[in-house]
């Protein structure tokens, strides 16, 4: 099994098996980018595909790596957060075994412990699937 770049781990609270992210690429204020390697052990892959349960929680741990950097940034500890809602979850198309997905998060609102973004997943430049979820912090 790929092990994710030990660097994601400092920035997320998800550990492996369940990690579907491997680099943070790049972040701002409002925005994040990822990159992750399909693996064959895949917890969430079956028949050779990256399943949808897959592809909802790549784009929950981008926008986890986005809070994790900012925290780290104010010098404050990762948090954990959860799922509270999707909506308008779109899958086009599943990303095969040793596919590399990028995934771009947008932070569009952010009220108290509550964020609302927007995440979409490419591959090979196409965007294979997309959501808006509202993020619930722990503090």
């Amino acid at each position: 099994m790929m092990q994710p770049n030990q660097n994601i781990l400092q920035y997320i609270p998800q550990r492996p098996p369940f990690v579907m992210v491997d680099e943070l690429l790049d972040y701002n204020e409002n925005t994040s980018r990822t990159r992750f390697l399909v693996a064959p052990d895949n917890i969430l892959v079956f028949e050779g595909f990256l399943q949808e349960p897959g592809l909802l929680e790549n784009i929950a741990q981008t926008a986890a790596a986005h809070a994790g950097a900012m925290a780290l940034i104010s010098q404050e500890p990762v948090k954990v957060g959860y799922i509270g809602t999707v909506k308008n979850f779109s899958v086009n198309e599943l990303p095969p075994v040793n596919a590399k997905i990028e995934t771009t998060v947008t932070v569009h609102q952010k009220v108290f412990d509550v964020s609302l973004v927007t995440g979409a997943v490419f591959f090979e430049n196409k965007e294979i699937a997309s959501c808006e979820m509202k993020i619930f912090i722990i503090k």
